[in-house]
């Protein structure tokens, strides 16, 4: 995969919102999870009553922050599914927490992305996990 800007600005945005926070899931009893929404950023943003801040606006990838009462996250959709597969699996070395949907991807703490999958419905995916060089002094 050819690694273009804008995949590389949001990979590293979602990155640093990532890195913000590590918890651990509830796996206790998940509340149920709505079929995933589609639609573009605005659309799936106005579902969760954000107003996005536009970063990325190009033909393969759309990226907006958005803010929320439930906090912070990096919104992203694609052009195709491949291009949104390719970049969450380039994204994932970054860690992190991740709800995807067809076409689309929010990106940000544990906390929060359960929070829009209530909404926006996706599975969440957790990206690699790099506590264990938290310990490291320099």
């Amino acid at each position: 995969m050819r690694l273009t800007r804008p995949m590389l600005a949001v990979a590293t945005a979602a990155g640093v919102l990532a890195l913000a926070g590590c918890g651990t899931g509830n796996s206790d009893a998940a509340a149920k999870v709505p079929t995933a929404a589609t639609g573009s950023l605005e659309s799936l943003a106005a579902k969760v009553k954000c107003k996005p801040d536009m970063q990325i606006d190009a033909d393969e990838v759309r990226q907006a922050i958005c803010t929320t009462s439930d906090g912070k996250y990096v919104f992203a959709t694609f052009a195709t599914d491949r291009g949104q597969r390719e970049w969450i699996n380039d994204a994932k070395d970054y860690g992190g927490f991740y709800l995807v949907g067809r076409k689309w991807v929010a990106v940000g703490e544990d906390k929060v992305v359960k929070a829009l999958q209530h909404t926006l419905g996706g599975d969440e995916e957790i990206g690699t996990n790099h506590s264990a060089h938290a310990g490291h002094h320099g």
